[in-house]
């Protein structure tokens, strides 16, 4: 029997329990669930600093994947992406590419994405985040490393470093991106911007 419109979403906002008739005895229970447990009360009592990349990852993983270990498929997206920020960044056709990440994973994990996307902006807003190249590398590898089309993106800066606006100015094909540089001009003068940082990216084949 097909799924239910309703049956999809309380699927994607929660960990629904089996059927009572359906639950293993307490001597069969996977070793996962326990390992679910302690990894939250983890989080709970110490925070996202005392779990490593592949746990936060797990955490994430727990809704979309109810009853399969989730390590494996964490890790898999740590060692095929390269760390935490480039997996949220992947394309959702990439994650789905990753052993034991299905729809349903691939598109929890771009959710948490946007979220973490439109928090960072509104954070962004009057601190002074592009202190160094290190910085500014971390943001732009975790904002467009796995863009699938060329892009010019334009970081919009003011006396004080402080990021203004992030915007892409052109989007191009798999090779090619057009440049107008009247109109990083006039752009830059209708923000008051005091510097500019010119990003562009290579998209992976």
């Amino acid at each position: 029997m097909a799924d239910t419109g309703d049956e999809d979403e309380r699927g994607f906002f929660s960990e629904r329990p089996l059927p009572s008739s359906a639950r293993p005895a307490p001597a069969d229970k996977p070793h996962y669930l326990g390992h679910r447990q302690r990894l939250r009360d983890r989080f709970r009592e110490q925070g996202a600093a005392a779990l490593a990349d592949y746990e936060l990852l797990e955490l994430l993983l727990f809704r979309a994947i109810p009853r399969a270990d989730t390590k494996a498929p964490a890790k898999a997206l740590l060692k095929r992406f390269g760390s935490f920020s480039e997996v949220l960044g992947a394309p959702d056709h990439l994650l789905r590419e990753v052993p034991g990440v299905g729809e349903a994973a691939a598109l929890d994990l771009k959710v948490v994405a946007a979220a973490a996307s439109r928090m960072l902006r509104t954070e962004l807003a009057g601190r002074q985040v592009l202190g160094s190249w290190s910085q500014v590398i971390d943001y732009c590898r975790a904002a467009m490393a796995f863009e699938p089309r060329e892009q010019f993106r334009i970081l919009f800066l003011d006396k004080k470093n402080q990021l203004i606006a992030d915007e892409v100015q052109q989007e191009g094909t798999v090779d090619h991106t057009p440049v107008y540089p009247r109109e990083i001009v006039r752009r830059a003068l209708e923000l008051s911007a005091s510097a500019l940082i010119l990003v562009h990216n290579h998209p992976t084949h």
